[in-house]
């Protein structure tokens, strides 16, 4: 199968124009892509190391150091002892930052729901139906 045929050659300019779309979608509270890649993280994994979260998303040490300080200052984060290393900091999400989460996730869902209505039925049926297999092409990622 030529390049420009290949599943994955279909596929990623759609991923790339959606993704691009909901980066640069402004929630109600404006937070930078990378600030919400955090939060999403932390509230998913639990409190990770700063180290383990610059490594994490492919963020330099000096950057995720300030960004996590920003977020710390807005109340959206907490740093707390490492109970494995004394000398160690773990980051957590803090309620306030949960709820961004929330807020930021319904908003880009009231979006997405509102393109739907623009499709015609038979494409956002068909959207819907590949849904369980777009999960597990996600879901394989974490394998790779």
């Amino acid at each position: 199968m030529p390049a420009g045929d290949s599943r994955g050659s279909q596929l990623l300019p759609v991923l790339g124009q959606l993704v691009r779309f909901l980066r640069q979608l402004e929630g109600p509270d404006n937070p930078s892509p990378v600030a919400l890649s955090v939060l999403r993280r932390l509230g998913r994994d639990g409190a990770t190391r700063l180290t383990d979260l610059a490594r994490l998303e492919r963020a330099s040490q000096p950057g995720m150091t300030q960004l996590v300080g920003r977020m710390e200052k807005g109340g959206l984060v907490k740093r707390l002892p490492d109970p494995s290393d004394g000398r160690g900091v773990l980051v957590a999400t803090t309620a306030a930052g949960r709820e961004l989460v929330e807020r930021t996730n319904a908003h880009y869902v009231a979006t997405l729901d509102a393109l739907f209505e623009e499709l015609d039925p038979g494409d956002s049926d068909a959207i819907v139906r590949a849904l369980p297999a777009l999960t597990r092409l996600a879901e394989a990622t974490r394998r790779t």
